[in-house]
């Protein structure tokens, strides 16, 4: 079966991400713009990703996962790849073998790359996670005290921390942590110094300095998401998601519509059902019930709101003020009038979630 009757079109432009990754990379021009290619590239493909990045000028990339780095490796030969979730035990070869470098967080991880370093003789290097404040990942204040200045039995590439709160430029803990790790980079005076997610490279400063340090690892914004709510993006949308229309029927005012009955129509109304659900990654939380509004899709520049609970594989749009829209029409879900931070908003998400949700039935396709 080919893709020509897939129930969803998603449409990728490799060249809006560039132009996002060159956006991001201008803010702060003194520090390297890597970029986070974790989660499948956040839905649009690590390999197509990672190869139109490397094109745009990117050298340094972020995995959550040892199969991700394989998969850039792949893609570019000598791109620098640091695996963000650490040494899973027994993985120091593999790592080395695809030459990635592992983000070591805790006593067990650093003591087991140094052996392996120090067994095979090889100059194999790694990044040093200290946590300042998400308490996830990374050595604590008192350990980092303890361990650094003893000095490693490797090369310590880089000296990283995640911020917990950059999204919300008010809340004093960026400062706090900005402060803790210039403390803590001290350690390492001679390493290169990573602190700024996507939020922390789009608002680059706090009240008391630099959050660019000498590498900015952007993820959710290079793929035209906007984490910081209420600031003009600068960014350009790299996702398309339009749904096929597979019947246009006549419904009366007073009828309910799906699951539940979840939303009685105030008049007659014409719907159209669109072969697309929550098993695509159009969560169920954007349908609609009784005064509470969901998601809206787009037929052309008409908005067509969505009635009722979204099913698995279906959802039911109103096109009663949408001129004419037949059986095989497509409707726009994600694209010039609806970014990925307003169908997130609309059911009740963030965008990372909507992009690294987005199905696997689509007819997916590579533009720019």
């Amino acid at each position: 079966m080919t893709d020509d009757y897939a129930g969803g079109r998603l449409t990728i432009d490799l060249g809006a991400l560039q132009s996002n990754w060159r956006t991001l990379s201008a803010i702060s021009p003194a520090s390297e713009c890597a970029a986070v290619v974790k989660a499948n590239a956040y839905g649009i493909g690590t390999a197509q990703a990672a190869r139109a990045l490397a094109e745009a000028g990117a050298t340094t990339f972020f995995v959550a996962h040892p199969s991700e780095a394989k998969a850039v490796r792949e893609a570019s030969s000598d791109a620098v790849i640091y695996v963000l979730n650490g040494l899973a035990p027994g993985a120091c070869g593999a790592l080395a073998a695809i030459r990635a470098r592992p983000v070591l967080g805790s006593r067990e991880e650093i003591d087991e790359w140094t052996a392996f370093v120090k067994a095979t003789g090889a100059d194999e290097a790694a990044a040093i996670h200290i946590d300042t404040g998400m308490l996830r990942l990374g050595l604590g204040p008192d350990e980092a005290q303890e361990l650094l200045p003893r000095g490693l039995g490797f090369r310590p590439s880089l000296l990283m921390s995640h911020l917990a709160c950059a999204d919300e430029p008010e809340r004093p803990e960026t400062e706090a942590q900005r402060a803790a790790f210039v403390e803590l980079q001290r350690l390492l005076p001679e390493t290169p110094a990573s602190l700024s997610n996507s939020a922390g490279t789009l608002l680059p400063k706090t009240s008391g300095g630099d959050l660019g340090f000498d590498l900015r690892r952007p993820g959710v914004s290079l793929y035209g998401s906007m984490p910081v709510a209420g600031r003009p993006s600068p960014l350009k949308p790299v996702v398309r998601l339009d749904a096929r229309v597979i019947q246009v029927r006549e419904a009366p005012s007073g009828a309910t519509v799906g699951y539940g009955g979840a939303e009685r129509l105030k008049r007659p109304t014409r719907l159209a059902i669109l072969s697309l659900g929550y098993a695509d990654g159009v969560f169920r939380a954007g349908g609609s019930e009784d005064g509470a509004p969901g998601a809206t899709a787009f037929a052309g520049d008409a908005p067509c709101p969505f009635v009722g609970r979204i099913s698995m594989d279906l959802i039911a749009v109103d096109v009663t003020g949408a001129g004419e829209v037949k059986r095989g029409d497509w409707v726009e879900i994600l694209g010039d009038h609806v970014g990925v931070d307003a169908l997130a908003g609309a059911c009740g998400t963030i965008g990372y979630e909507v992009l690294t949700s987005l199905g696997r039935r689509f007819a997916r396709s590579y533009v720019g």
